[in-house]
């Protein structure tokens, strides 16, 4: 069933903070190098009323609002991205969904499986009358990991044997660093696990189009309380994440994450090995692709440096002249130019609510396997399977 796509489309943002401003630099802009239906950006919603007043005069929004209740049972909002706290993405997403919005909401999708598993059903009912649904993993949309799947998908690799992944930062290296609501469990879920290996862990399933069947994994807490508002507090999340993953292809792949990798910034490191060829990338060099051809003379052998920066590369025909890089934020306009082209044509988004429960499971399973000393845990291929 297809729904009419309303004239202009009403958008809203359901918070302010580091990926709402992400969020909302990608709705001020996608509709200027990207053909996408109508839309205005009508409110940005905060629980801070001054706070988000400010942000959304900055950020290009015509109002703000404090209660979410309110904006989502509104007849001009046809789209409501969430980019809260994943303490709230469940009771928000559900609904907005039940409201008849289409939504779109930050990774992970939820801090818990039952809350995962909800907002899936929640979606699967959503989708029998029009109405859409999609998991912001944005790193989908960076066009040198794009074409990376698509080599892949083209057996460029030929059978691929291993990947390994290491997403590394050090925001959290100073144990003198002071708690925030993501070193609580009750707040965030996890630590490193959900809130950056969740991305490396989609991007396996992503560039193979694969399923895991077996993990273990084991994770680490350095700094064990942290300052904050009335003195020392418990950090109850993880610091660090180590995790094995055996697909239903045969191939193995290998998951580090860290908040405490000191001089790291951003970096989510990929490499493919497969038996004709090899990739390997760097978020901190998101332009730039290595790609190695054994099917090349062995003299000429060695990996080359893709600049995906062609016309012919994925979403790049919309940006600059070739060599002209893009950046981090482009990521989010690629997504919102997908989710938007997606709701036009009436065709479910990829990564959806399903796809986000999958890597869910894989960090439910990661954490028994942890609390069990690295005991392997089993899955059932059906609930991890990629895109």
């Amino acid at each position: 069933m297809t729904i009419p796509t309303p004239s202009p489309l009403g958008v809203a943002v359901i918070g302010y903070a580091f990926m709402g401003k992400a969020h909302s630099n990608a709705w001020r802009n996608v509709a200027s190098f990207f053909d996408v239906p109508a839309f205005e950006q009508k409110v940005l919603v905060g629980r801070d009323a001054t706070q988000v007043a400010e942000a959304a005069a900055k950020y290009g929004w015509a109002e703000s609002a404090t209660d979410w209740r309110s904006v989502i049972e509104r007849d001009d909002i046809h789209i409501v991205d969430i980019c809260a706290p994943g303490w709230m993405h469940a009771e928000i997403a559900t609904a907005a969904l039940e409201a008849g919005k289409h939504v779109l909401v930050e990774k992970p999708l939820a801090n818990t499986l039952g809350e995962a598993e909800s907002m899936v059903a929640a979606a699967a009912s959503a989708r029998t009358r029009g109405v859409q649904s999609m998991i912001g993993f944005n790193y989908r949309r960076v066009p040198a990991l794009a074409l990376a799947r698509e080599l892949i998908a083209e057996g460029r690799l030929g059978t691929v044997r291993h990947i390994r992944a290491a997403y590394l930062q050090d925001w959290l290296t100073d144990a003198e660093s002071p708690m925030t609501w993501r070193l609580r469990k009750e707040t965030a879920g996890s630590g490193a696990l959900g809130d950056i290996a969740s991305h490396a862990i989609d991007q396996i399933l992503y560039l193979l189009d694969d399923a895991v069947t077996e993990v273990s994994g084991r994770l680490q807490t350095f700094v064990d309380q942290r300052p904050g508002a009335e003195g020392l507090e418990d950090v109850t999340v993880d610091d660090a994440a180590w995790v094995n993953l055996s697909l239903v292809s045969g191939a193995i792949a290998s998951v580090e994450a860290s908040r405490v990798a000191t001089g790291q910034k951003n970096s989510l490191r990929l490499e493919i090995y497969g038996s004709l060829g090899s990739l390997t990338f760097d978020l901190e060099n998101l332009n730039e692709l290595k790609f190695m051809d054994t099917t090349m003379p062995v003299r000429e052998q060695g990996f080359r440096r893709i600049l995906v920066n062609e016309p012919e590369h994925p979403y790049l025909g919309a940006w600059w002249p070739q060599g002209h890089i893009i950046g981090w934020e482009h990521t989010f306009t690629h997504q919102i130019r997908d989710f938007l082209t997606a709701i036009a044509a009436g065709e479910a988004p990829s990564p959806s609510f399903e796809e986000g429960l999958n890597v869910q499971h894989i960090l439910a399973a990661v954490e028994e396997s942890a609390a069990a000393k690295g005991s392997l845990i089993q899955l059932n291929a059906s609930v991890t399977e990629g895109a």
